[in-house]
């Protein structure tokens, strides 16, 4: 299974600080367990991993830092990571999204949908997608 990491995921996989870093990292670990996990990012993840570390205090991240760091995460061999092209428009919103709090979500899960993935995730709002367990 492919999982595209949404944006709070992925944040929380790279940055250790981060209030659920365990949870992703335990579960990434448990996914490497059983072979290399398939991760995936998107334009829309990238952006937002590399805007939410350097706007946020609490990390202390530069821009210049958090964009290396998405790279090196992004390039670390055992994680398999999958950068997954975005040609999706309006159009193929979820028929879910009613509000514009969901659009996002909604974009995500169904652009993990069409190219063979799901969207894993922190978020238990999001139909169709992994939540990503807690095993503490």
């Amino acid at each position: 299974m492919k999982y595209l990491l949404d944006v709070n995921a992925l944040v929380a996989l790279g940055v250790e600080k981060h209030l659920f870093h365990e949870r992703v990292a335990l579960w990434v670990g448990a996914l490497a367990e059983k072979g290399i996990p398939e991760l995936a990012t998107c334009s829309i993840t990238e952006l937002g991993f590399v805007r939410v570390l350097s706007q946020a205090k609490q990390y202390g991240f530069t821009f210049p830092d958090a964009r290396a760091l998405l790279l090196r995460l992004r390039a670390a061999t055992d994680l398999n990571f999958a950068l997954i092209p975005d040609n999706h428009d309006v159009s193929y919103l979820p028929n879910w999204v009613g509000h514009p709090a969901q659009l996002t979500d909604g974009h995500l899960a169904e652009l993990a949908r069409t190219n063979g993935a799901v969207l894993a995730t922190l978020d238990r709002k999001i139909p169709g997608a992994y939540l990503i367990p807690d095993k503490r």
